[in-house]
């Protein structure tokens, strides 16, 4: 089965990461923009980041037969300086009309912070105005509930189709009013913050496996970029149908990407 993980972060990663992932049958991948593990101080160093999502990285994957995508953002942890937001925001839009990528993201809320909301709604114009697909991160612990339902709040604000916004790090108190609002939910297979693949495939025999995705998210922390690969062998041990497996690690995040004419598989 081939495989899409639509939430890494390759540019943590290594070669070698690469060449696991290829083998284990994962060939299509999405990287959202994200936090470096600092605060970028100027909006030369977003263009520099940039840069490389769009031209370095799908030429690393594409050494290993992997097609590479990304999204294009300012992401919530570094949202409370908004002189800086408003540099990095200028320049956002010329690197959505890149072919490799897919929208705006991972936007969304950290802290719950006014700041952030406020650089939440300037990322949602953009997307409104540009009809772009949309990839939303959702605030961790105790901040989850809450920034969740201000992030699909202000989506609907913008009068942005939900079925366009897929609202990751979702869990057992968040998923089920995730689906029931029209949006797609994604699951975070992370092994110490979020979901390990037991608790995903509890989380899918709630809610079911429509407008649902699992990704891996790894990144320059503790993750595992083979996660979505153990996640199917999970389900593969509780008896799921490989048709069901397949819809889940490949139907629906394909299905999701591909509103965007420049996804290809």
């Amino acid at each position: 089965m081939n495989f899409i993980d639509p939430h890494i972060h390759m540019v943590s990663r290594t070669t070698a990461d690469y060449e696991a992932m290829a083998l284990a049958g994962i060939r299509t991948i999405t990287e959202p923009a994200f936090w470096a593990g600092y605060d970028r101080g100027s909006a030369a160093g977003f263009r520099d980041y940039f840069e490389h999502l769009t031209v370095f990285e799908p030429a690393r994957a594409a050494k290993f037969g992997i097609r590479h995508y990304c999204w294009i953002c300012l992401n919530p942890k570094e949202a409370e300086d908004l002189a800086l937001a408003r540099d990095v925001l200028a320049i956002v839009p010329e690197f959505l009309d890149r072919t490799t990528v897919l929208g705006v993201g991972e936007i969304g809320l950290n802290k719950n912070s006014r700041n952030e909301l406020a650089v939440l709604e300037m990322h949602l114009q953009i997307a409104a105005d540009r009809n772009e697909l949309v990839l939303v991160h959702t605030p961790h612990l105790e901040d989850k509930l809450k920034g969740t339902r201000l992030i699909m709040d202000a989506v609907k604000n913008f009068r942005i189709d939900p079925s366009r916004v897929i609202i990751d790090h979702g869990e057992e108190h968040t998923v089920g009013e995730i689906l029931d609002r029209g949006f797609w939910a994604g699951l975070t297979l992370y092994p110490v913050s979020k979901c390990s693949p037991a608790r995903a495939v509890d989380i899918l025999e709630t809610n079911g496996t429509d407008r649902i995705w699992l990704n891996s998210a790894a990144d320059w922390g503790v993750s595992d970029p083979l996660a979505t690969v153990k996640a199917a062998n999970e389900m593969r041990m509780r008896g799921y149908p490989e048709e069901t497996i397949r819809k889940v690690f490949h139907d629906n995040p394909a299905a999701f990407l591909g509103q965007s004419p420049k996804f290809a598989g």
